[in-house]
């Protein structure tokens, strides 16, 4: 590793998947202003949408988004601009 091109403030924070409120501990330097006590100990927070507990790669789920009411609302929206 090269020397003075690592930051040295790697601290315990606990990531919490907010899609179903799994939350794990690793070393991290992001900054957050938000805490959470995870097994007797407080942890800065950083809250995630998608993690390996959630991801459909990983737990060979896949969920079913409803992409047409989307389609539909855009194309309504942007119809009066239609030449």
């Amino acid at each position: 590793m090269q020397k003075g091109i690592h930051p040295e403030n790697y601290r315990l924070v606990a990531f919490k998947d907010m899609s179903n409120e799994d939350v794990f501990i690793t070393k991290s330097t992001a900054n957050t202003n938000e805490t959470i006590e995870f097994e007797g100990t407080e942890y800065p927070l950083i809250k995630l949408e998608i993690s390996r507990t959630s991801h459909p790669f990983y737990t060979g789920e896949s969920k079913l988004i409803d992409t047409a009411g989307r389609i539909d609302k855009f194309k309504n929206k942007y119809s009066k601009f239609k030449k």
